[in-house]
This record gives structure tokens, sequence and C-alpha cells, in this order.
């Protein structure tokens, strides 16, 4: 029979590697991969809040273990184009497009200790954000779950994105 007090010993020692594990686990280290994209609000300087790509946006983020990122977000709605032709859109649909969408790329670094991604967009549909880095606050990551804010759109806004790791297909 084994003694309580070695048991207790056992569960104290095997919780505290669990625990630096756990604690070895970097941001950077964690959020490698592919994400899908599950809710975005935005919160206007008034406090009133909006979902900007609407109830069942579209979306995906990947990093890269090399510093590299690229994201997608869009409106499950997109318009088709009348032409099936993006240099024959009407300007009601390319409105449509440019409003109900975003896609950026460029590089990441993380910041640990205060928890947030620095982000510098190397190319963009919305050209005014290239230039500069840019922050976005890490609320939460699990497995599972990325949790990030972007404290001051160009729009004056603040975004909270979550995202869902990608099951592989």
């Amino acid at each position: 029979m084994i003694k309580p007090t070695i048991l207790c010993l056992c569960l104290i020692t095997s919780l505290s590697f669990s625990r630096s594990a756990a604690a070895e686990e970097t941001i950077a280290k964690r959020i490698v991969g592919a994400w899908t994209l599950d809710a975005v609000t935005a919160e206007r300087a008034d406090g009133s809040k909006a979902e900007p790509f609407g109830t069942n946006p579209k979306g995906v983020i990947i990093f890269t273990d090399s510093g590299y990122f690229s994201l997608f977000q869009s409106r499950a709605d997109l318009p088709k184009l009348a032409e099936n032709d993006r240099a024959k859109a009407t300007a009601e649909e390319a409105k449509a497009v440019v409003g109900g969408s975003i896609a950026y790329y460029g590089t990441y670094s993380v910041n640990e200790t205060d928890k947030f991604l620095s982000v510098t967009l190397d190319g963009s549909t919305f050209a005014n954000l290239l230039g500069g880095s840019q922050r976005r606050d890490v609320t939460s990551l699990s497995a599972d779950e990325l949790r990030f804010s972007n404290p001051r759109t160009p729009s004056g806004m603040t975004l909270q994105t979550v995202w869902r790791r990608a099951k592989a297909q």
C-alpha cells in the first residue's frame, strides 16, 4: 500500500511539471497554424457595438513559425458579380465587396510579457493600412481558440476577434 504522504508528494511533483511545461509554451509557439474566423465585434467610441462582417463571418488567419501571417475576413453574403469579371464590377457591387471584406499579409512578432502581437502589413486590399506596425492584444489563447483585439482601427473602433483552430480536412 502506498503511504498518503508519498502519494501526495507524487501528485504535487506531477502538477508542478505540468505547470512548468505549459508555462514554457509561448504565445509565439501556440498561435502557429491556421485559424478560422468565428466572430468579429466592433465597438465604437460611443460604446455601441456592431458586427462588421455580419453574424456568420468567414475568414482565416495563418501564422507561420518564421514570423509571417496572412488574413482574410468577409461577410458570408458577399455578392457575386453579374459580369463574372472583377474588372467589370458595378459601383454597387464593388462597394459591397470592399465594405464586406478585408485581406492583408505581412510579418508579426510577439511580446510575450504584455501578450500582444505587433503586425506589419506588406500588402492589403485596404492600402491605407500599409506602413508602420499595428498592435493586436491577445486576450485569450487556448489550444482551440484565439481571441485578440485591435485596439484602434483607422475608423476609430476597437475590434474583438474570435478565431477557432482550423481542423485538418
